[in-house]
């Protein structure tokens, strides 16, 4: 019987290489640099990193860079990646968010992006993170969160889409998480990732026939707009959008030094 870790791994061993090729998977990644404040002093780590875009990017400027996935392919991709830009402040490791095999503290800035609604224990990880995540630190998570009316519709067209999608949470149930982490000085940002959907489905791997209810649920949405993601048609195409919330938060306690000097 296959579990989700190994849905997971099917779905992003197939999609490693057309994740990084999917317009805008680099869109924002200023906005989250920002967020977290990071500079040259700081070690990130970047959990479910996939295939290093993210981690990559933050890497032009802070000290050190961890990524971690469940994927071995994905973390293949981000090596290469990581070669092609010609970074040397990285390093990277398969291995499960909800047990994340680092010490209390090891990092002074930890993200996820676009991996909370793959995850069964979505309270769990976090909480993982910020365990890693230094007093004075940051902890950033940026994912899909849908208004309360439309978040179950959502879930059950992307999990059509993507067998490996557990659930996007509403806008309330992400404010309540992040009001009862511990974290403190919590801000919450947002931005849309625009998509088309012949494109996105050509990079997912749903399951046969599905691609079809998808294009489906996608035309009567047009009209009904019970999806919460903006859902019209361009022409022959038919586009959406991604609401994407970022929440950051601070890690109670002093900010220490960098690593070399702890």
């Amino acid at each position: 019987m296959q579990t989700h870790d190994d849905r997971i791994r099917d779905q992003f061993t197939k999609q490693a290489v057309p994740f990084t090729r999917l317009k805008g998977h680099l869109d924002s990644v200023a906005k989250l640099i920002e967020l977290t404040a990071v500079t040259s002093t700081d070690t990130v780590l970047d959990v479910a990193c996939g295939p290093g875009l993210v981690a990559c990017e933050f890497a032009k400027t802070a000290k050190q860079v961890s990524g971690i996935d469940l994927t071995d392919k994905m973390i293949d991709e981000a090596r290469k990646r990581q070669a092609e830009m010609g970074l040397s402040n990285l390093d990277w490791q398969v291995g499960s968010a909800t047990q994340l095999p680092f010490s209390d503290g090891e990092f002074s800035v930890v993200i996820s992006r676009y991996t909370f609604h793959h995850f069964t224990d979505p309270d769990s990880v976090l909480a993982e993170m910020i365990r890693v995540c230094r007093p004075g630190g940051r902890v950033l998570v940026a994912d899909p969160v849908l208004p309360e009316e439309c978040v179950d519709a959502f879930n059950r067209m992307e999990r059509l889409r993507d067998p490996s999608h557990t659930q996007a949470l509403s806008v309330e149930q992400f404010d309540r998480m992040f009001l009862e982490s511990g974290l403190i000085e919590i801000q919450r940002a947002g931005y849309d990732v625009e998509m088309e959907l012949e494109r996105q489905i050509a990079a997912s791997f749903p399951e046969p026939g599905d691609d079809e209810r998808l294009r489906q649920i996608f035309r009567d949405d047009i009209a009904s707009q019970g999806l919460g993601i903006g859902t019209r048609q361009i022409g022959d195409e038919i586009h959406f959008r991604y609401p994407i919330s970022i929440y950051v938060g601070t890690k109670e306690g002093e900010r220490g030094g960098d690593s070399d000097a702890e």
